[in-house]
C-alpha cells in the first residue's frame, strides 16, 4: 500500500437509478473522473420535515482533487434533485498500480 499526497478524492453522489448511468458516463467522457462505480442503495433521510426511504444509485467517483469543483458543477447541471449529495473524501493510501492508473487517466 502506498501513501498519496492528497492528489485524489472519492466523490459520493446519490441519484435516482434512472439518472446514474448518464451522470457517470458524462463525468468519464468529459475527463472529469477516471472511474465511476454505480451501486444500488436504499436511503433513509428527512426532507422537508418528512421521513423518506428511497431506492437510489450511489455514484462512487474517483478523480483528481483539483477536479472536484468541475465535477460538482457538472452534477448540479444534470441532477434532478434540488440538493444532491456531493461529498469528497481524500484517498490517503492505495494499491500503487491502481494509483498509477488513476494518475495517468487524465
Amino acid at each position: 500500500m502506498s501513501r498519496v499526497d492528497d492528489d485524489f478524492v472519492v466523490v459520493f453522489c446519490t441519484a435516482p437509478p434512472g439518472e446514474a448511468d448518464a451522470l457517470a458516463r458524462t463525468l468519464v467522457e468529459e475527463h472529469l473522473a477516471a472511474c465511476v462505480n454505480i451501486s444500488p442503495v436504499r436511503s433513509c433521510y428527512i426532507w422537508e420535515g418528512k421521513l423518506n426511504r428511497d431506492d437510489e444509485a450511489l455514484l462512487i467517483i474517483k478523480a483528481r482533487k483539483s477536479r472536484f469543483e468541475p465535477i460538482r458543477d457538472r452534477i448540479l447541471m444534470l441532477h434532478s434533485y434540488a440538493v444532491p449529495e456531493i461529498i469528497a473524501l481524500p484517498i490517503v493510501a492505495g494499491h500503487q498500480p491502481y494509483l498509477d492508473w488513476l494518475s495517468g487517466s487524465d
